[in-house]
């Protein structure tokens, strides 16, 4: 039975590409679910890529993963400063859960310093341009074998 990812991106991740490049790199959002696709790919797993602006709309998604994904990788933007919504919505959920952030938040203003979703996370990757997809599906490859 294969196993299920949810790529999960919080807001103004819809704009990457368009927003910020110097930051946040030319590629797309729909480049990082392809990349994440096939690093999935590579050992058996599926991926389901979703985005919203919405905090609830995040919530309810990592409510519904308990029953239908077996790990989660999530980018919660700037999401991941001020959510104990979604930190609590994390805690619920039994598998691994991967967070990821393109640029790296402890080289910028130092609000972005904290992040509740780390209280939560088995793993963080920053500052590694979309590519920490990437490497937080692979590590997640290796603890769900």
């Amino acid at each position: 039975m294969s196993k299920t990812i949810l790529i999960l991106n919080g807001p103004n991740l819809n704009l990457l590409g368009k927003r910020q490049p110097e930051i946040y790199g030319a590629q797309t959002l729909d480049d990082v679910a392809h990349l994440c696709a096939k690093a999935a790919e590579a050992f058996g797993a599926a991926t389901v890529a979703r985005q919203s602006n919405h905090e609830g709309e995040l919530v309810d998604w990592i409510h519904e993963a308990r029953e239908t994904a077996d790990a989660i990788v999530i980018n919660p933007g700037a999401y991941s400063h001020t959510s104990i919504a979604i930190l609590d919505a994390l805690n619920t959920f039994d598998g691994p859960v991967m967070e990821v952030h393109i640029s790296n938040i402890h080289a910028r203003e130092p609000f972005r310093h904290h992040s509740y979703v780390s209280g939560r996370a088995t793993g963080v990757i920053a500052g590694c341009g979309i590519e920490g997809y990437v490497f937080a599906v692979q590590r997640i490859g290796t603890l769900l074998a």
